[in-house]
């Protein structure tokens, strides 16, 4: 794999296959935009729609959706682009896409839930609860903790980068399902990168196995876990855990696509199995729907104190994200936004879908979702980028 892409992928799932595509496929003809008050009118268009459009028009994204709260309290929801590159539709406002690697913070909150109720230690290892699992390879599951899992500093392999390794396999797997372990066991055919503890980088394999863990202490499957305890008390209505071969999406939602070499067309990606992503990435949600999440998880609802200020205590990580300085909870990310504060999120990636998200504690919070993956740094910088200014523009 080339070493731009092996650098993305351990960031978030599929990005760096998608990112052998060095060119911006450009959707031809003009882009359809609309900003608008939740049920209210269109409005005319704003330095965030401007943003959006950009999205479409100058880096080449078949369709963008957004939801924006500004301090106010007032949400507006933002399109752009089409929905269906043949059809020409316009993009639903506030559609149901999949949302990648957000899934982690989802599965993060079960899993400090379940430490609140004394289910789960966060230092106790891998081994404790998952005997035999991971070893093999140098790999170790009794050197390794579910802190060390939820903060990205295992050192353990990422699976994408044994099942994904050329662009094609973005289409050619889409409709391929796989089992966790058959995702942990694919990992666990590479060495640790590093031993357990001093180093960052982003794994998807350690989500896999903190999604086993929810599973093996509640005996019930942790989809479940995450509806019971997140989906339903927050009222997510449009938010789901796809069942087993589960391809379509259920509600209103633009298409997805994948672009696989330079000026090559959008192939069409909307109906996919999931399961590669599992505990680590296969939720589905909308933009609306997955600011209220994690505005809910910032602002304290969704964890007792002790456990609030442990997912939020952060080491540097290095390179998760092209535009500025992070730092890596457990299962959420801090950021400095350029017009000042601090701001959370995560952010994912699948075939068809990337979403970037930031909320901050004084109410504000942005969620983009772009309907194909980046096929450059610079496509995927200018998402950020979009976060970034729908959040500073809130607040002026």
């Amino acid at each position: 794999m080339p070493p731009q892409a092996r650098t993305l992928t351990r960031r978030h799932a599929l990005r760096a296959v998608a990112a052998t595509a060095a060119a911006v496929t450009v959707l031809a003809g003009p882009a359809a935009f609309a900003a608008a008050d939740s049920g209210r009118p269109t409005t005319p268009r704003d330095a965030v729609q401007r943003q959006l459009d950009g999205l479409v028009g100058e880096s080449g994204f078949p369709g963008v959706l957004a939801s924006v709260r500004g301090p106010d309290g007032r949400v507006r929801d933002y399109t752009a682009g089409v929905s269906d590159i043949e059809a020409h539709r316009p993009v639903p406002r506030d559609g149901q896409v999949r949302i990648g690697s957000n899934t982690k913070t989802f599965t993060a909150v079960v899993v400090l839930q379940l430490v609140g109720e004394g289910r789960i230690d966060l230092d106790a290892t891998v081994e404790h609860y998952l005997p035999g699992v991971v070893r093999g390879h140098g790999n170790d599951g009794g050197k390794i903790t579910v802190r060390q899992l939820l903060q990205q500093t295992s050192g353990l392999a990422d699976y994408d980068d044994v099942l994904f390794t050329k662009a094609q396999d973005l289409v050619d797997k889409s409709h391929s399902y796989y089992e966790p372990r058959r995702l942990v066991d694919a990992a666990l055919t590479n060495a640790p990168h590093f031993t357990a503890g001093p180093n960052w980088e982003y794994s998807n394999t350690n989500y896999v196995l903190a999604g086993l863990i929810v599973e093996q202490v509640t005996e019930r499957p942790v989809g479940e876990e995450i509806t019971n305890r997140i989906i339903r008390p927050l009222g997510l209505r449009d938010t789901y855990w796809p069942g087993v071969g589960e391809q379509r999406l259920r509600g209103t939602h633009p298409h997805g696509y994948v672009g696989l070499a330079p000026g090559a067309p959008w192939v069409d990606v909307t109906d996919m199995d999931p399961s590669l992503g599992w505990s680590a990435g296969q939720l589905v949600s909308t933009p609306d729907e997955l600011r209220t999440f994690f505005e809910a998880l910032v602002g304290g609802r969704l964890l007792e104190p002790a456990q609030q200020e442990a997912m939020m205590t952060t080491v540097p990580a290095p390179g998760f994200e092209p535009t500025g300085e992070y730092a890596y909870g457990l299962g959420i990310a801090s950021h400095e936004l350029p017009c000042g504060g601090e701001a959370w999120g995560h952010g994912g990636d699948i075939q068809g879908f990337e979403t970037r998200n930031l909320v901050t504690r004084d109410g504000r919070g942005a969620v983009v979702a772009v309907t194909g993956l980046p096929t450059s740094e610079q496509m995927l910088a200018e998402v950020n980028e979009s976060v970034e200014t729908a959040l500073c523009a809130s607040n002026h």
